[in-house]
């Protein structure tokens, strides 16, 4: 598969995660030989300039990596400045509440995932020296972008012989809704729980097909609760490094499709890092 992307972009702000998300940012530019784009939505001044310098001294980043400065409300600013800038992969910090452990994602990231042309890494835990990616779980529930995100799992795991990759389908559990409402007898209901398994990870299996993945560390597993909670836990008792989902149709908000309301507050505390997959127009594919 070729690199899953050309053109990277940073948003950046001066908050005090900015230099380990420049460390973040670096690492994943040189470990996919594309270009970075630095996204300040902000006005370009004297005092801002002299700030951003400081960064990237502090990280150790070249002085004439660019730069976007983008007028604005940060959201808009921002999505404007990848669309102009021809970007496929946009990392940005979550942020951290104040009163609470664990991170959400704010106002900005929202409408930044309800309306980006391009994939989307989020950052929680960002270091200015990075670690390799261990344990990468890809979600293949029904996507338009499900072998993307695939590709990309496989692409990234094959970068380290250590790294584990974890492909996992939820059970659909309408059907055995439909059995228990019939009052069917245990070994029956058993039964019907045992097939509809077995024709889960068979539809992993054949999406799996399509995609290279000789020598690669694979483990497919269907789980069964509830939407999203147990994605989650999965990733948290993996230790996971990265989730990768595939962004849902455009005809539906992105955020109301992979983070439902009544979900929501589960990926309030991202387990991982978090990629949605939503592969920009025209960008080359693998």
């Amino acid at each position: 598969m070729n690199r899953p992307f050309t053109r990277l972009a940073l948003a950046i702000t001066f908050s005090p995660t900015a230099a380990a998300l420049l460390g973040e940012a670096w690492r994943l530019k040189q470990w996919l030989n594309a270009e970075l784009v630095l996204i300040h939505a902000g006005e370009k001044t004297p005092e801002a300039e002299s700030k951003l310098t400081g960064l990237l001294a502090q990280a150790s980043l070249p002085a004439d990596t660019p730069i976007a400065w983008q007028r604005g409300k940060p959201a808009e600013a921002i999505l404007k400045a990848c669309q102009e800038n021809g970007i496929d992969l946009l990392l940005m910090g979550a942020l951290k509440k104040e009163n609470l452990v664990g991170y959400y994602v704010g106002t900005v990231a929202r409408t930044i995932m309800r309306k980006a042309s391009c994939s989307i890494y989020v950052l929680t835990q960002p270091s200015e020296s990075p670690r390799p990616l261990k344990n990468i779980v890809v979600n293949a529930e029904d996507s338009p972008h499900i072998r993307e995100a695939l590709h990309i799992g496989c692409w990234m795991a094959a970068r380290d012989k250590d790294a584990w990759l974890h492909v996992v389908r939820e059970l659909k559990l309408m059907g055995l809704a439909l059995v228990s409402a019939d009052q069917c007898s245990e070994e029956e209901y058993s039964n019907v729980q045992q097939n509809l398994l077995r024709e889960e990870f068979t539809a992993v299996e054949s999406l799996m097909r399509s995609i290279p993945h000789e020598g690669l560390k694979v483990n497919i597993k269907v789980l069964s609760g509830k939407s999203g909670f147990e994605l989650a836990r999965f990733a948290e008792r993996k230790e996971a490094d990265l989730l990768i989902v595939g962004a849902p149709p455009r005809k539906f908000s992105l955020f109301d499709r992979v983070f439902p309301h009544d979900l929501e507050y589960i990926f309030a505390e991202l387990p991982c890092d978090l990629m949605i997959v939503n592969p920009r127009k025209g960008a080359p594919r693998g």
